[in-house]
């Protein structure tokens, strides 16, 4: 079996997964990254929990089998077996990277204040931090190892937050990931202006004791 980095990066490659309705259980590479994955008719279910237990709660999910790993019935006891939270299914977005600087002048910066900071060092490790007039840019390693973005855009009108995602991409030394509310059709326009295009969904869990530490694979 392929290991999680090597999904990753051939989904990243839009080598998709077979869309075969398999729902592949892996193991977590450190003890903070769990969740679900989910591609075109592909599921990575990302637990340490028995996958005996993972196909028999999925095949009593009453519904569409291909939408179960997504169902919250499914999700809700996988949070209830492994004791952890959660907060919203985000559409995932990947980037190739882009040669020379960024176009968008940028200073990085060692605060680690802002509350979207916060967040990134919850779920990635390391973290880095860039900011411009009127927005911020914040990058780090985060499932699988993979170099994820976050933006926030505070001011500056229109164009802030498709700079800043195509910032990440001359940042970036491979293939770069956003996690996008569904919801959120401002940064949705951004990320798909910057170039980035959809390749899935996901939901991942957090430890209800706060441990955000990741260490070998997934650094």
């Amino acid at each position: 079996m392929e290991t999680l980095p090597e999904l990753l990066d051939a989904v990243a490659d839009d080598r998709f997964l077979p869309p075969d309705g398999t729902v592949t259980v892996l193991p977590q590479l450190c003890q903070r990254d769990a969740g679900v994955l989910a591609f075109t008719a592909h599921t990575l279910v990302l637990t340490d929990e028995d996958p005996a237990w993972v196909r028999a709660t999925l095949a009593a999910v009453d519904g569409d089998p291909l939408a179960a790993p997504m169902h919250p019935r499914f999700l809700t006891s996988l949070m209830d077996r492994t004791g952890r939270a959660a907060e919203t299914v985000d559409a995932l977005w990947v980037g190739t990277p882009l040669p020379g600087p960024p176009a968008l002048a940028l200073r990085e910066t060692a605060d680690t204040g802002h509350p979207r900071v916060l967040r990134a060092r919850r779920r990635r490790d390391p973290v880095r931090v860039w900011v411009a007039d009127g927005g911020l840019l914040v990058m780090g390693r985060g499932v699988g190892g993979r170099l994820e973005v976050a933006l926030e855009v505070e001011s500056g009108g229109a164009g802030m937050g498709r700079g800043l995602a195509l910032a990440a991409r001359h940042l970036a030394d491979g293939p770069v990931w956003a996690q996008v509310s569904p919801g959120n059709a401002r940064s949705t326009r951004a990320f798909l202006a910057a170039g980035y295009r959809p390749v899935g969904a996901e939901l991942l869990l957090s430890a209800r004791d706060g441990s955000t530490g990741c260490s070998g694979s997934c650094s």
